[in-house]
């Protein structure tokens, strides 16, 4: 009856694997839009937990949850997966809900139309994708989903966490979920290697722990990745920073101050180096570094480089100072490290001050000051036996700017300072800071209520800047404007 789709008999051949798609062609570079006049950040509502489902509600779920078992083995054993891969998503829906409706009915299960439309479409995503966490992955609202085991799963909207009604059907499930992402990039996860980093297809960032070393079950984590990355007006519009912090950040870039992009965790670093990075001329050579490609750069000359770990002999790894090594091989123009958090610090430094000016990356720190120091550790944690002042002068020489990304309690992601390294004085390094953000209260409705202001200090680089054609007002550092 479905002759197309079933798995050959025995002796005949399989079908010819699936050509891989037409390399995509290079995005158009978007030309520089005026930057909108800043509106007020989007207000969002306080985050809802799901209501507890009746006696009811949990037979049916259950139900249902044994149902789309025993189906999704018949689809396995009738479905013939390598014809599939070349046909179209409604032919694989239709094929999907032929072989089910037939199961049903041998079954003698009576399911509305609408339970059978919800039943198929949870078939196709265990299927052909991650099963309940597909429906999340096509969400555009949801950044981040967060799984503590098969019974608890979290997403992010709008900075806030909450918790949905997704569940898997045991850890067996999860496991098997976790095995078929990590499987098609080629990584193992399981007892002797509980962790694991990887990304999708889409090139969401996927983190998995299982146990022993999750205790509850296992711990999933994805990053998911935007099509559409902010640009800068997108930032000003959202209240990130302001047109003048904007025409500054421009400055810094196009005369390549070596730049810092310093944050917590989720506190945006990714997205305003992405930003920072759309004021470099595309005519110069970029090398990317990352340990999961995130980085979407627009210029035509882009080359993109991504470690890779050990096998599960425990060869063939390539880290990040390995890409970097190489890469200064290559004539870069500029380097951008994704994240800079090892021993790759020494290379970074070293092509900030040896001719690759204009090169950024990102470090996990509070502020700019500890920033400095994080610096200063992960020199020390190298092995580089170098006295304080010596690591000091350099990072000096090297970072010119730091850029502080900070996720606020409501949710919101701010720049909450900017801050220029200006020398050495004694064995300190001085730095100064040129723009910060002043919280101010809370509102009632929960959303942070502050202000963007200059300092007043007028910036170590401005003349550097009106060399290079970028004459900025002296207003902008002007607290009073």
């Amino acid at each position: 009856m479905f002759s197309r789709y079933k798995k050959p008999a025995a002796g005949q051949p399989e079908a010819p694997p699936r050509r891989p798609d037409a390399a995509m062609a290079p995005l158009p570079i978007a030309p520089v839009l005026p930057i909108a006049p800043m509106a007020p950040m989007p207000q969002t509502p306080e985050p809802l937990r799901p209501a507890a489902p009746s006696d009811k509600d949990r037979k049916r779920k259950a139900r249902m949850a044994e149902l789309k078992v025993e189906l999704h083995k018949r689809l396995l054993e009738n479905l013939n997966l390598a014809a599939l891969e070349k046909a179209s998503e409604t032919e694989l829906k239709s094929e999907i809900a032929a072989i089910s409706n037939e199961a049903l009915t041998e079954m003698s299960v009576a399911l509305n139309a609408a339970e059978r439309q919800v039943l198929f479409q949870e078939l196709h995503d265990e299927v052909m994708g991650l099963g309940p966490l597909e429906p999340l992955l096509q969400d555009e609202t949801v950044s981040d989903i967060l799984v503590n085991g098969p019974t608890q799963v979290f997403v992010e909207r709008g900075g806030r966490l909450t918790l949905t009604d997704t569940t898997f059907k045991d850890e067996k499930h999860l496991l098997r979920i976790i095995d078929k992402i990590v499987s098609a990039v080629g990584r193992r996860v399981d007892e002797s290697t509980p962790y694991v980093d990887a990304r999708l297809a889409d090139g969401s960032r996927f983190n998995a722990m299982v146990s022993p070393i999750a205790v509850d079950g296992a711990l999933v984590s994805i990053r998911k990745f935007k099509k559409d990355k902010l640009g800068i007006a997108d930032l000003v519009r959202y209240g990130a920073f302001t047109q003048d912090m904007a025409a500054y950040l421009q400055a810094a870039v196009a005369t390549r101050l070596n730049i810092i992009v310093s944050g917590g965790t989720g506190s945006g670093k990714t997205t305003t180096l992405n930003a920072l990075s759309s004021f470099i001329d595309n005519s110069e050579r970029i090398l990317t570094i990352e340990d999961t490609a995130e980085l979407q750069l627009q210029q035509s000359h882009v080359g993109r480089m991504e470690s890779r770990p050990a096998n599960v002999e425990g060869k063939g790894a390539v880290s990040q100072r390995d890409c970097l090594r190489n890469a200064l091989r290559m004539r870069p123009d500029r380097i951008i490290v994704g994240e800079t958090r090892g021993d790759e610090v020494i290379d970074m430094l070293q092509a900030m001050n040896t001719g690759h000016d204009g090169s950024m990356t990102t470090i996990h720190a509070n502020s700019a000051r500890d920033g400095i120091s994080r610096l200063e550790n992960m020199v020390a944690m190298a092995g580089i036996e170098m006295p304080l002042k010596a690591v000091r002068e350099q990072i000096a020489s090297a970072v010119n700017l730091i850029v502080q990304a900070s996720r606020l309690q409501d949710g919101s992601r701010r720049m909450v300072s900017i801050t220029e390294i200006t020398g050495m004085e004694g064995e300190i390094i001085s730095m100064q800071e040129i723009f910060r953000y002043d919280r101010l209260g809370v509102a009632p409705d929960g959303n942070i209520v502050g202000r963007f202001t200059a300092t007043g200090v007028r910036s170590h680089y401005s003349e550097r800047f009106r060399q290079w054609g970028y004459d900025l007002p002296p207003s902008i550092y002007d607290p009073a404007e």
